[in-house]
C-alpha cells in the first residue's frame, strides 16, 4: 500500500498556510523544517511532502 498523493498535498498545503516563513524554494531546507513543523516519522512521507511543498514554491502557485 503506497502514500496517496491526497494525502501529500493536504500535508503540504496546511503547511504552507500555516508555516510559509520556515519553507523556500531549496528541497534540502524544506525537508528539514518539514520535520521541525510537524510529527512525520516516515523519512519517504517526509521527503514527500517537502518535494510538493519546493514544487509549489519553485512554480509559485501558492494558493
Amino acid at each position: 500500500m503506497g502514500i496517496k498523493p491526497t494525502y501529500i498535498k493536504a500535508i503540504g498545503s496546511d503547511l504552507l498556510k500555516d508555516h510559509i516563513e520556515h519553507f523556500s524554494g531549496d528541497f534540502e531546507q524544506n525537508k528539514v523544517a518539514v520535520a521541525k513543523t510537524t510529527n512525520i516519522v516516515s523519512k519517504r512521507v517526509r521527503n514527500r511532502v517537502a518535494g510538493y511543498i519546493t514544487r509549489k514554491i519553485n512554480t509559485k502557485r501558492i494558493s
